[in-house]
């Protein structure tokens, strides 16, 4: 999963792209394919540990991959064709307001757990459907996302109005490795 690109500028005609000065075929064909060369590039990220706490006490921890930056929000879980049921992906958005994601070039099926500024479940998107290109929509006070495997919320009793615990909302790091 990863963020929603904004919309592309609207595109040159085919004559405007040949005639234009520099403009050639080449770049003709490099507009017209900008996934792929991004697909190519390695995109790192840094591995912490939180916690799922649900209304009724239970705590159930979690290895995530946090993304912070612009290109790794974009990138998210985008080619993976594994998880494991306990790891995850915690997207900062250095803000809070609504968003948008999607599933384009995620083979794995996913629950979004869409996050308040203090860790608080705000909605949750279910059981996502891999490699859609269909808008998710969070339409609230949104801090973070939290991508885990498709079934997780329904498996360990994941609500609206959990609690997500990690430093990003203020809480201590976890013990235990990372």
């Amino acid at each position: 999963m990863s963020v929603a690109p904004p919309p592309m500028p609207a595109l040159l005609s085919r004559r405007a792209l040949l005639t234009g000065a520099g403009v050639g075929i080449v770049g003709l064909a490099v507009a017209a394919q900008p996934w792929p060369a991004q697909a190519q590039e390695p995109v790192a990220f840094e591995t912490d540990r939180l916690a799922i706490v649900t209304h009724d006490g239970r705590r159930y921890p979690f290895t995530v991959e946090v993304a912070r930056t612009p290109k790794q929000r974009a990138r998210g879980l985008m080619y993976r064709r594994d998880m494991a049921a306990d790891h995850g992906m915690l997207f900062d958005y250095r803000g809070v307001g609504s968003r948008a994601m999607w599933m384009k070039n995620t083979y794995i099926p996913l629950d979004i757990l869409f996050l308040e500024r203090d860790g608080r479940v705000w909605s949750i998107a279910a059981d996502t459907t891999p490699l859609s290109e269909r808008t998710i929509m969070a339409d609230g006070p949104i801090r973070a996302a939290l991508e885990v495997k498709a079934g997780t919320c329904r498996l360990l009793g994941i609500e609206v109005g959990d609690d997500v615990r990690h430093p990003l909302f203020g809480d201590p790091p976890l013990d235990g490795p990372s």
